[in-house]
């Protein structure tokens, strides 16, 4: 028997319960049939934060903004980290400007702003953007 994780859906975030083993087999949402691991980043907000944050499976979250240049051009780079990291940690991204609420829950003083998520609870916060070798070395510092 394989151990199985809690993995919220990136569409509707409903949790599933997917076998360890299995993760990169394309798990499809038991709620919404999409698939509950996808190689992009997902939005957050208000209403779907809390259930995000929620899970086995690491969420890093990129809190951001339109206005900020290292945001924009970390952006590229927070794509390719989704791309590379599919199945072992999902990516979102949070717009501070959108979600000042999440934002401030956060303690957010700077963006763009990392933080990284395991069974609802924060493990490591980075702020400040980075090359992809750096974020990777970061993520695997962090067991990731």
């Amino acid at each position: 028997m394989t151990d199985s994780l809690i993995v919220p859906c990136a569409h509707c975030a409903g949790l599933n319960r997917i076998p360890a083993d299995r993760l990169a087999e394309g798990p499809r949402c038991g709620r919404c049939k999409s698939s509950v691991l996808i190689g992009t980043p997902f939005e957050l907000d208000q209403p779907n934060f809390a259930h995000q944050i929620k899970g086995d499976l690491p969420l890093l979250v990129d809190v951001w903004a339109s206005w900020c240049g290292p945001c924009r051009s970390f952006a590229p780079i927070f794509e390719q980290a989704a791309a590379q990291l599919k199945g072992r940690c999902r990516l979102a991204k949070l717009d501070s400007e959108a979600n000042p609420q999440v934002s401030a829950q956060l303690g957010i003083r700077s963006i763009p702003s990392l933080i990284l998520f395991k069974s609802g609870r924060e493990i490591a916060r980075q702020s400040g953007a980075m090359p992809l070798p750096q974020l990777l070395a970061w993520l695997n510092q962090q067991g990731i």
